[in-house]
C-alpha cells in the first residue's frame, strides 16, 4: 500500500495516576515525561486519586493504558478495585501497568487479576515505553 494510502494512526493515550494517600509523585512525573517524549499523549491525574476517579478519567479521555504509581503499600486494595471498575464499565481492553514499590511476592497475584506488567524501582523509562508500545494496538484514523 503506498504511503499516501495508509491510514494515519492516533498516538497511544496513557493515563498516569497516583492512587491513595501516597504524596510522592516524582517517579510518576518522570515516567509521564518519558511517555510524552516518546510520542504518547499523557494525562496525569495528580495525587490522591480514588479508583473511581481514575477509571472515570480513563474512560472520559479514551485512553489505551492506565499507569498506576503506588508507593504506599495499598496496591492489594487499590489495584483490584480499579480492575473491577474497568470490568463493570466494560473497559477491560485498557492495558493496566503498575510502577512503584510493589513487593515481589505480590506481583504474580496482581498479574493474575489482569495487570499487564509491574515496573519496580530502577526500571528504565525506555523499557516502560517499549512495553506499552508492544502491548497496545494502534488505533486507525480514517482520513478521507
Amino acid at each position: 500500500m503506498p504511503e499516501a494510502e495508509k491510514p494515519a494512526t492516533l498516538p497511544i493515550r496513557v493515563l498516569v495516576a497516583k492512587p491513595g494517600l501516597d504524596g510522592h509523585d516524582r517517579g510518576a512525573k518522570v515516567i509521564a515525561r518519558a511517555l510524552r517524549d516518546a510520542g504518547m499523549e499523557v494525562i496525569y491525574t495528580g495525587l490522591r486519586q480514588t479508583p473511581e476517579m481514575i477509571v472515570n478519567a480513563a474512560l472520559q479521555e479514551d485512553v489505551d493504558c492506565i499507569g498506576l504509581s503506588i508507593l504506599s503499600g495499598a496496591h492489594n486494595v487499590i489495584v483490584p478495585r480499579v480492575l473491577t471498575l474497568l470490568k463493570e464499565r466494560r473497559a477491560t481492553d485498557i492495558l493496566v501497568v503498575l510502577g512503584g514499590t510493589i513487593p515481589g511476592h505480590d506481583i504474580a497475584a496482581l498479574k493474575a487479576l489482569g495487570v499487564a506488567e509491574v515496573f519496580g524501582p530502577g526500571t528504565s523509562p525506555e523499557s516502560t515505553v517499549a512495553f506499552i508500545r508492544s502491548h497496545i494496538k494502534p488505533r486507525g484514523l480514517s482520513i478521507s
